[in-house]
């Protein structure tokens, strides 16, 4: 039997060091590098998973909805993805840590998208193939989210991390929606199967550089990580107890699945704009990389406001932005509205999803920052999809793209009093 658990404040490592600027911002850095990369691999983000969804929808001829489920059962792994962070804060293949996660799963994720990609792409062997590739990455974001969160809290300096850990998911986005699209363009032109192998393969390389990073990054960052997290030695069910009965978790949880529950903001609008506006797939995707745009500059003015305003103060703005985020598209009707539409959106969700993600670190129980991290990733693509679904859903049938918006600003404004419940000696400190 395992010894109870100590305080969190009795925990080694529990205290909270302060980096001089240089030597923080290399660290900040370093940890952005994996979550960048993966965000470029990942089959359901903009390069690899833009060009899928056009395949789906011009090569395959799926509807909206039927894509919304073909993404739905893709998406499995990432709905357990609590369960790949728990598995990283309790095991370190061959005592490496987040080095070993990074270098066997980076490595087996670049061979599944290598075989996939000299498979003749049916939509069998697509649903298969993006449903592995989804499942093993899961063990590296896990690596990379909870290596982050955990040098985040050990300096106090979680509010510069949810900045930097938000910029890396964002910046491949704002790069990849455009080329997302132009490659769809590109691989219309070009046989089925050629298609798939250029997509696949692309994603196998980034993915070896994955590995590359955990075998050859630096010592400091991986180090750094143990000693923020330093786990307690508890029996499997005890952490779970553990973390279940941290109350701050709660309105996290609750939070995360409203602001994510966007049902005019995904599949819905993809239709939407190809369809009633007849953009071509190039626009679509630079309708999203402005979107994208506009939250990097709110990252980085929410990381430098996280040094001077409680974070209490910055969840209340952010919040209170993001209701309106999504009001300029009642009023466009071309896809150079559209574009436009994109600037103010951006805007207005950065403070919120920065400050959101600061939240999550911050309320994470000491050992477990892996299973918290992708709990909170957990619930964005549980929340996206089933978003995805019923925004498809009043789109075909019950009103067409405005009823999903209106859907949409509605859901976020009961954020609001959500942030009520959130303990205040969560959220009174402001990072060093």
């Amino acid at each position: 039997m395992t010894a109870a658990a100590p305080p969190i404040e009795e925990i080694p490592g529990a205290q909270a060091i302060p980096l001089a600027g240089a030597k923080r911002l290399r660290l900040l850095l370093y940890a952005g590098v994996p979550i960048l990369i993966l965000n470029f691999a990942a089959p359901y983000q903009g390069l690899i998973g833009l060009p899928i969804t056009f395949f789906l929808k011009n090569r395959l001829h799926l509807s909206a909805h039927d894509t919304a489920q073909f993404y739905l059962i893709v998406s499995i792994p990432l709905f357990v993805g609590f369960v790949f962070g728990f598995i990283r804060d309790r095991w370190s293949p061959f005592n490496a840590g987040d080095r070993g996660h990074l270098m066997i799963f980076g490595f087996l994720t670049a061979t599944i998208f290598a075989i996939v990609g000299f498979v003749e792409p049916t939509y069998a062997v697509l649903l298969a193939g993006v449903f592995m590739i989804t499942m093993l990455m899961q063990f590296v974001v896990g690596a990379a989210s909870g290596l982050s969160s955990a040098v985040g809290r050990h300096h106090a300096m979680s509010g510069q991390m949810s900045t930097v850990v938000n910029a890396a998911i964002l910046a491949p986005q704002v790069l990849a929606w455009p080329l997302g699209g132009l490659l769809s363009g590109f691989l219309e032109g070009a046989g089925a199967t050629v298609a798939a192998r250029i997509l696949f393969l692309l994603g196998g390389a980034l993915m070896l550089s994955t590995a590359a990073f955990g075998a050859l990054g630096p010592k400091r960052l991986f180090d750094d990580a143990k000693a923020g997290a330093e786990p307690q030695r508890l029996a499997v069910s005890a952490d779970i107890v553990r973390l279940l009965k941290t109350w701050a978790i709660w309105p996290v949880v609750i939070i995360q699945l409203l602001w994510q529950f966007a049902p005019g903001a995904g599949v819905a609008l993809q239709y939407h704009l190809a369809n009633e506006m007849h953009a071509s797939d190039a626009q679509v995707g630079t309708f999203f990389a402005i979107f994208y745009v506009g939250f990097l500059p709110m990252y980085a003015l929410y990381g430098w406001l996280a040094q001077r305003l409680s974070l209490r103060t910055l969840l209340w703005v952010g919040g209170i932005l993001a209701v309106p985020q999504m009001v300029s598209l009642l009023f466009i009707h071309s896809p150079q509205g559209a574009l436009l539409a994109a600037i103010p959106m951006g805007l207005l969700g950065g403070i919120g999803q920065a400050a959101f993600t600061d939240l999550a670190m911050r309320s994470c129980p000491k050992g477990l920052e892996g299973t918290m991290m992708m709990l909170f990733l957990a619930l964005y693509w549980i929340s996206n999809r089933f978003g995805d679904l019923w925004g498809a859903d009043l789109y075909q049938h019950h009103g067409g793209y405005n009823t999903t918006l209106l859907a949409t600003i509605a859901v976020y404004a009961a954020i609001l009093p959500v942030l009520l419940l959130v303990p205040r000696r969560i959220v009174a400190g402001k990072d060093a």
